[in-house]
């Protein structure tokens, strides 16, 4: 397969996967690849997908970031090790509109961001650990597309990044194919799930919560 066809094929993986939502995906591959908590999207609405170009920055510094902008291929997601430096922002509304010009599919950062609203009215898909108006330096060029570790979590280049408004989570590239088909036998079952309730039955009942404490040997009376 051409280096093309394999971008374009990890590209629409992460979009299909991004169609279960990130909560499903992180329950699909044995809830694993979920970021720390604290890096929420910019606005509810914002979703990302797309394999991961990598970078880590200095904190108070983001020239690795300025480099990863200009180097990151359409339908990448930045992925920006900030070492964790919230009172900063490492990125705003021109970086945005930036990426957004370059076909970026977003930016993920345990860093602080800035200039929240325009970015909002941009369009440009953000996942950040802060707001935080105080800029950055231009000082240090640090790794650029190779394996990091964000939100306790390894990304290296090529990985598929997800998110949604419950959170960033992580599908290495080599298991994105298997992860997705188990999202989709855990959709298929949660639909029948659903439709058993319909009629007044409560997850105990269906998932038989009581049989399992019983197993345990814990008496139950309902």
């Amino acid at each position: 397969m051409s280096s093309s066809h394999d971008r374009e094929n990890a590209i629409a993986l992460a979009k299909e996967l991004l169609s279960f939502g990130s909560a499903v995906v992180f329950d699909s591959q044995n809830r694993t690849g979920a970021l720390a908590s604290a890096i929420k999207p910019l606005h509810r609405d914002m979703k990302i997908a797309g394999p991961a170009f990598t970078c880590a920055c200095e904190p108070g510094d983001n020239l690795t970031l300025h480099a990863a902008l200009k180097m990151a291929a359409p339908g990448d997601v930045l992925v920006s090790d900030a070492m964790g430096a919230t009172e900063q922002g490492m990125f705003g509304d021109v970086m945005a509109s930036c990426g957004l010009g370059r076909g970026l599919a977003g930016l993920v950062t345990d860093g602080g961001v800035r200039d929240k609203l325009t970015i909002i009215e941009v369009g440009f898909p953000i996942f950040a650990g802060n707001v935080c108006m105080k800029g950055t330096v231009k000082e240090v060029l640090g790794p650029v597309n190779t394996p990091i570790t964000l939100g306790g979590v390894l990304v290296r280049p090529g990985d598929l990044v997800i998110g949604d408004e419950d959170g960033v989570v992580v599908v290495p590239a080599e298991t994105a194919e298997a992860v997705l088909d188990a999202c989709r036998k855990r959709a298929q079952k949660e639909a029948q799930t659903v439709s058993a309730l319909a009629d007044g039955r409560t997850p105990w009942d269906v998932n038989d919560l009581g049989g399992f404490l019983r197993a345990k040997g814990v008496a139950v009376n309902f």
